[in-house]
């Protein structure tokens, strides 16, 4: 009887210790849960190059806070692309409202996700930018799982993201402690780090540990993270992401830090 207490006192500040971090960021009111989806910001917050002014390729992917409560936990993430002399970018991503749910359109790259402006997480630029494009838009419409869509613990949006990028060689993106559901690895157990410079390992994306030199450490309980990066040192909690350094932003072009 003893061990089952200890066991349950267990799991009970477990469970408190990976929602201290959402929590506090809704209490904080960090996310923007009030308004209609229709009313939120979805203006462009000014990071991507304007087709206009440039005619090289162009590869960036976004994160931004998920909408509604579910930002509290974590972002959603999508990739952008510009062919080379094209005027408009097409968004890869995964709605959760459509059948199928994988969404490949002409839309403005760095717009805001309902209320939440998004952050930068690679940059890729010229002839780099240029080959990986065809092998994304392939990428995307080989994706395994289009008409599955689970918040948690996947295959979500994030899920979506991490398989298009382990898919296509070359495009190598750190993703978010807050990127819930990028450890979801469909059939597999192990597989490379989303950044290409380690391993993870994970089952049914609830329970797994990572190791990398661009993301460090993570534990994944649950479906949420948290970890130490030591390249750029920050704790990464749940939920909460990164204290500490910035991120890198990867790719040929990256500049500065992400979330």
């Amino acid at each position: 009887m003893k061990i089952m207490l200890r066991w349950l006192f267990g799991l009970v500040v477990l469970l408190a210790l990976l929602l201290a971090g959402p929590v506090w960021i809704l209490a904080s009111n960090q996310v923007n849960t009030e308004g209609h989806w229709s009313t939120l910001d979805r203006s462009s917050a000014g990071l991507a190059p304007d087709p206009a002014q440039i005619q090289e390729a162009v590869v960036q992917v976004y994160a931004a806070r998920a909408y509604n409560w579910r930002g509290a936990f974590g972002v959603h993430i999508w990739i952008a692309t510009k062919a080379e002399g094209a005027a408009d970018y097409r968004l890869h991503q995964v709605l959760s409202w459509r059948r199928p749910t994988v969404v490949s359109s002409i839309d403005t790259p760095d717009r805001a996700w309902f209320g939440h402006p998004p952050e930068l997480l690679a940059d890729y630029r010229g002839s780099e930018a240029a080959r990986l494009i065809p092998n994304i838009a392939d990428a995307v419409a080989r994706y395994p799982q289009a008409d599955l869509y689970r918040v948690w613990p996947g295959p979500n949006s994030n899920s979506f993201i991490a398989w298009v990028i382990r898919e296509v060689d070359g495009l190598d993106v750190a993703l978010p402690t807050t990127a819930v559901g990028k450890d979801y690895l469909f059939n597999a157990v192990a597989t490379t780090a989303p950044s290409g410079s380690g391993y993870q390992l994970s089952l049914g994306g609830v329970v797994g540990i990572m190791f990398a030199l661009e993301e460090g450490v993570e534990i994944n309980l649950l479906g949420l993270s948290a970890g130490i990066d030591f390249m750029r040192p920050a704790i990464k909690l749940p939920g909460i992401g990164r204290l500490g350094m910035p991120a890198k932003v990867m790719g040929n072009n990256g500049q500065g830090g992400g979330i």
